[in-house]
């Protein structure tokens, strides 16, 4: 099942796919204000018994995406978690050990943008770089999941572009200053939910740029699975129905080019993961 957030005439809702439309979940079902909370209801597992014998309620091409979660309470990003991403990094002159266990960070919600949304480069710098990812939508909230009980806590899976302003990510050790510009995190178009991806499942990831194929790989080159970052930051903190883990991204990325190769406006941005489908965002300058 397919399940997304959007707006239609006017109003901020939530709902299915179902062939070329959506069902408007929000409207059928108003004790649930938004899909987090039916994420946390754990009806979402009824998602096509819910939909079934429902009309479609508007075309695809008539809504107005929304991030699939649009203020999730956390967006766990992993670093340089994918081997080939690790070995550009260090090839492009950057001195970084594989470390022991998973390195992390927050993005805000507020640095995300939807399906079709506009990726913005702000004033302060040229150097907007893609980063497409594989996000795991939390089902199941917990604290010290362990490893073998992590699927279980996977509502879906959707297309992350974990944009990136360099320069600002390599003010301090920090990355967080470059990964926190007000929208420049694409998440979308939908959530495919956990019973149609095998967990494990190696799905081929790639990024395009105007058409041009700039980052392919699969979720099989992961350092830290899934589980693995579900087990570290449950951890730290209590995950939530919602919360929002962007699991890394592979070799390609603009910054290790030589030279240098980053987004403009004008430009459109593209991430796409078998079995999940496929987020585009248009680069545009910060008003």
């Amino acid at each position: 099942m397919r399940l997304l957030s959007f707006i239609h005439q006017g109003r901020e809702t939530w709902g299915a796919v179902a062939g070329d439309g959506v069902v408007d979940l929000g409207k059928a079902m108003p004790s649930f204000a938004t899909l987090a909370d039916y994420i946390a209801s754990g009806e979402y597992l009824k998602a096509a018994e819910h939909v079934k014998g429902k009309a479609v309620d508007a075309k695809l091409a008539d809504i107005t995406y929304l991030p699939v979660i649009p203020r999730p309470e956390k967006i766990v990003c992993a670093v340089r978690n994918y081997m080939d991403h690790h070995q550009e990094v260090l090839a492009a002159g950057m001195n970084r050990e594989l470390s022991e266990q998973p390195p992390i960070f927050l993005r805000v919600w507020r640095s995300q943008v939807a399906h079709n949304q506009a990726i913005v480069r702000p004033h302060v710098s040229e150097s907007l770089d893609w980063e497409g990812e594989l996000a795991v939508i939390i089902g199941k909230g917990g604290r010290n999941i362990p490893e073998d009980k992590a699927y279980e806590h996977v509502a879906g899976y959707s297309c992350y572009n974990d944009a990136s302003i360099r320069e600002w990510q390599f003010h301090a050790k920090q990355i967080a200053s470059g990964k926190n510009f007000e929208s420049t995190g694409g998440f979308g178009p939908w959530m495919v939910t956990a019973d149609e991806i095998a967990p494990g499942r190696q799905l081929k990831l790639e990024v395009r740029l105007n058409g041009e194929t700039i980052q392919s790989s699969h979720t099989g080159h992961m350092i830290f699975s899934i589980p693995k970052l579900i087990n570290y930051a449950s951890t730290i903190f209590t995950l939530t129905p919602g919360d929002v883990i962007a699991t890394g991204t592979p070799a390609g990325v603009g910054w290790s080019k030589k030279p240098p190769r980053f987004m403009k406006p004008g430009d459109i941005c593209e991430v796409e993961i078998e079995g999940i489908g496929r987020l585009s965002n248009p680069i545009v300058q910060q008003d």
